[in-house]
């Protein structure tokens, strides 16, 4: 007898629709980054964030279309179990992370002097890692 695969993906997901960010009258969000990392941008607003900036969540649907520029509503996934792509650093079991800028999560800084007045930026605990392009990680 086999042992049976876990599907951690569906435990705990929390969802929260958000506005795209534009630059330049362009959606910052497109087709091709769902399944990626996302961070708040502006008030109510997500894109891809910059590299080091504290991780929202998993980017898993956009409304209407590319071809649509204006009123774009995206799907994050805001707590729970989630995989996304990781880049260097990539971190280790037990980790938090932050996000690379361009849909990617790495490792978060050790805490030190730089950390914000809110706190440290990290987010998660990695509870897996696939070599070296993707982690899991409970959100909450």
């Amino acid at each position: 007898m086999t042992i049976r695969e876990q599907n951690l993906e569906t435990t705990g997901a929390v969802y929260v629709s958000f506005k795209i960010h534009q630059t330049a009258g362009k959606n910052d969000l497109s087709d091709n980054d769902i399944s990626k990392a996302v961070a708040i941008i502006d008030n109510y607003e997500v894109g891809p964030g910059s590299d080091g900036d504290l991780l929202l969540g998993k980017l898993i649907d956009l409304s209407l279309s590319d071809a649509d520029t204006d009123g774009r509503v995206a799907t994050i996934q805001i707590a729970g179990v989630m995989t996304l792509p990781a880049t260097a650093t990539v971190p280790s079991l037990g980790d938090q992370v932050i996000v690379d800028g361009s849909g990617s999560v790495k490792q978060a800084p050790a805490l030190g002097g730089d950390d914000p007045a809110g706190g440290n930026i990290g987010r998660g605990t990695v509870i897996d890692v696939n070599g070296t392009s993707e982690v899991t990680l409970i959100l909450n």
